[in-house]
């Protein structure tokens, strides 16, 4: 397969093996236990807290905010959890009902140990309100959960007007800590934690470029952690620090992570959202193509409102497990949705958007990322094009 007809970016980033490489020859030089206290284990501390220092840099927030973790579910799980330490009675827990399956299902889990939990529907163009959260907001809730940008629609969440609305709801009284998995958007949309109110955010770092088993957890303030062991991670994350993946991920912030720093990463967003805009253009003549949500076919009115990574579309009458065959025999990498839910044959995000079932039967992913040519995704959509001529 040409690497360049890869277009399942948001299930996994091709490897940036320059980066790889770099960082496995750092690892190998320093192999004592990053906690050892000998001259060996202190010499990988260094380096790891000169990762930890990289990536605040680039996130824009303090090193002493910055917990590795072994991804982005973990980075999900530990806030979370952490309302299992609460001296509160069980409160309730709101989540947007198109979250992750790391924070849906175990949120169901907590259900089932007496907290309540309330989800909260997007509109039908995959949006959640913050007003939407707040009608669910009472005075015992401990955790709000909205992802920053959803892995199947890339519908860009208002998450700082939500951050907003729940401390000006709270204002007096006790404030519940508010999580944005940030896996889909770091390296791919701008983001800002210099914005109050955003009390933790999750990031992978097999995302943008780097390995697997990595990520980050990022915590304005201490929490305390339901998951405990050896300590490491001042107490948050317990386990022997991943040195190679620290580094590694380090690297893939500095070098993808969109900020104003770095001229190359944010060139690289203008231009792809110029891609985008003309694939979905191209989509939007086939005859049989829907864009998913429909307001994605009014550019001018949702570019900014949408990461220009991630395009979801479903081709009627084509199921979307038919479509995914047809474009891989061609040479062409997609997706129906979420890898992670991949063997299930429902769509719980197309279902909270109120979506028919003939669209969630059909829909199909697109996501592009710092690989991606203009040439080849003009290849994908000239491949769409024959095969629903085929069909």
């Amino acid at each position: 397969m040409n690497s360049e007809h890869y277009f399942d970016w948001a299930a996994t980033a091709p490897c940036d093996k320059d980066i790889l490489r770099e960082s496995l020859e750092i690892a190998l030089q320093y192999d004592g236990n990053p906690s050892s206290t000998h001259k060996t284990g202190s010499e990988a501390r260094k380096i790891f807290e000169r990762a930890r220092e990289s990536c605040a840099q680039s996130l824009g927030v303090k090193a002493s905010q910055i917990f590795f973790t072994s991804g982005g579910t973990e980075s999900d799980h530990i806030p979370l959890l952490s309302v299992l330490t609460s001296p509160a009675k069980k409160g309730r827990i709101i989540l947007s009902s198109i979250e992750h399956p790391a924070l849906r299902e175990e949120c169901a889990q907590l259900k089932k140990l007496g907290f309540d939990v309330v989800s909260v529907n997007p509109d039908k163009n995959g949006f959640v309100s913050a007003q939407s959260i707040l009608e669910k907001l009472t005075s015992d809730t401990l955790f709000v959960t909205v992802m920053a940008v959803n892995n199947e629609t890339g519908c860009i969440q208002p998450v700082y007007e939500i951050a907003d609305a729940l401390t000006q709801a709270t204002k007096g009284k006790r404030r519940p800590h508010f999580h944005v998995d940030c896996v889909q958007a770091a390296g791919k949309i701008p983001l800002d934690f210099s914005h109050e109110g955003i009390d933790s955010a999750a990031f992978s770092a097999h995302k943008i470029s780097g390995p697997r088993g990595i990520g980050i957890l990022y915590l304005s303030r201490p929490i305390n952690s339901f998951l405990v062991g050896g300590g490491q991670e001042q107490n948050i994350r317990s386990g022997t620090e991943n040195l190679f993946g620290a580094v590694a991920f380090s690297k893939c912030l500095e070098k993808y992570y969109i900020n104003k720093k770095n001229q190359a990463a944010q060139k690289r967003f203008n231009e792809q959202k110029e891609w985008t805009r003309d694939f979905l253009e191209k989509l939007s003549q086939i005859e049989r193509c829907r864009l998913v949500p429909e307001m994605r076919a009014d550019f001018e009115k949702s570019e900014e409102k949408f990461s220009p990574w991630v395009v979801q579309a479903a081709f009627v009458g084509i199921p979307g497990n038919v479509m995914v065959r047809a474009l891989d025999a061609k040479g062409f990498c997609i997706s129906t949705g979420s890898a992670c839910s991949a063997k299930k044959q429902s769509r719980p995000i197309l279902a909270a958007m109120g979506a028919s079932r003939e669209i969630q039967d059909s829909a199909v992913r697109f996501s592009f990322g710092s690989f991606t040519t203009k040439k080849a995704m003009d290849e994908l959509a000239e491949a769409i094009k024959e095969i629903v001529k085929e069909f």
